[in-house]
C-alpha cells in the first residue's frame, strides 16, 4: 500500500478548505441577496408603491404608462398628486380640497375652493365636465376631493360614481 506525500497531503487539505470556503461565501451570499430582496419588496409596498398610469385622465401631467413612485404619507396639501385604492383598481387624481373644505365649480371649468380661484398651472383646458353633484360642496371629514387633469373626460370626486377619497383609500402621495 502507498501513502499519499506530504505534498499531496498538502494539495488535498487545501483543496478541502478551498471547497468548504468557497460553500460558506456561496450560501452567505444566497442569504444576502434573499434578505435583500425582502426588504426591497416590503418597501416597494409598503413604504413606497411604484404604480404604472393607465388612461388618460391625468394628461398633460401623467401619460399612460408613465410609471410613478409614490411615498405613503397623511398630508396633502392641494396640487399634491395622490394614488387611492378604488375598488380593485389604483387611481392617480390631483388633490383639490382636503376635509372640511368648501368647492365650487363654475360653467367655464373654473375651480374654487373655500371662495378662492384655483390656481392650475398644470391645466390645458378647464371644464365642468361630468359632474353630478350638487355645487358648492363640502368635503366630509376624514376625505379628499380629487380631480383629473384631463377634465373633460376625467372621473373624478365631480360624480358620484368616485366620489371624495377616504384617507384610509389613500395608497401615496406622488412624487417621482
Amino acid at each position: 500500500m502507498d501513502y499519499p506525500s506530504v505534498e499531496q497531503l498538502a494539495a488535498e487539505l487545501k483543496r478541502v478548505k478551498y471547497r468548504s470556503r468557497y460553500r460558506a461565501v456561496l450560501r452567505s451570499t444566497l442569504y444576502m441577496l434573499i434578505v435583500v430582496a425582502a426588504v426591497a419588496v416590503l418597501v416597494a409596498t409598503i413604504w413606497m408603491p411604484v404604480l404604472q398610469i393607465y388612461g388618460a385622465s391625468m394628461t398633460p401631467t401623467l401619460s399612460e404608462g408613465d410609471i410613478v413612485v409614490s411615498i405613503k404619507g397623511s398630508d396633502f396639501q392641494p396640487g399634491d398628486l395622490v394614488a387611492f385604492y378604488l375598488g380593485n383598481k389604483i387611481l392617480v387624481k390631483r388633490c383639490i380640497a382636503g376635509p372640511g373644505q368648501w368647492v365650487d365649480i363654475d360653467e367655464g371649468g373654473n375651480v374654487y375652493v373655500d371662495g378662492k380661484l384655483l390656481e392650475e398651472p398644470y391645466l390645458t383646458e378647464k371644464s365642468l365636465g361630468g359632474s353630478n353633484i350638487e355645487l358648492p360642496y363640502q368635503v366630509p371629514e376624514s376625505r379628499y376631493f380629487v380631480m383629473g387633469d384631463h377634465r373633460v373626460t376625467s372621473i373624478d370626486s365631480r360624480s358620484t360614481v368616485i366620489g371624495c377619497v377616504e384617507k384610509s383609500q389613500i395608497v401615496g402621495k406622488v412624487f417621482l
